[in-house]
């Protein structure tokens, strides 16, 4: 058997979630919504994925005037090896579970 990655349930949501599109920029806010993890969890989490190094991150300019500018993020190549081990490991996870039942 190999050895799983030990990270956070969610922080395997926000990584998967952003290897949707990769190439993407992402906001907090819908990832807020796509993930169901409170604020209060997921900017702590992404600020901790881009100081590993995982994300980038950037401001980006209001769309609308009157609105605030907005954290943009992205992952890293980085992040996109982690992400795809996190979606093989819940991949391998499902096969096992399935296993169990057979």
């Amino acid at each position: 058997m190999t050895r799983r990655s030990n990270i956070s349930q969610q922080t395997k949501l926000v990584l998967l979630a952003f290897l949707e599109r990769p190439q993407n920029w992402r906001y907090g806010y819908d990832l807020t919504k796509e993930t169901g993890l409170k604020s209060g969890t997921l900017y702590p989490l992404l600020m901790r994925l881009h100081d590993q190094g995982l994300l980038n991150a950037e401001w980006h300019p209001a769309q609308q005037l009157g609105r605030p500018a907005r954290h943009a993020y992205r992952l890293t190549s980085a992040g996109i090896v982690l992400a795809e081990q996190a979606r093989s490991d819940a991949i391998s996870a499902s096969h096992e579970a399935v296993a169990g039942f057979a």
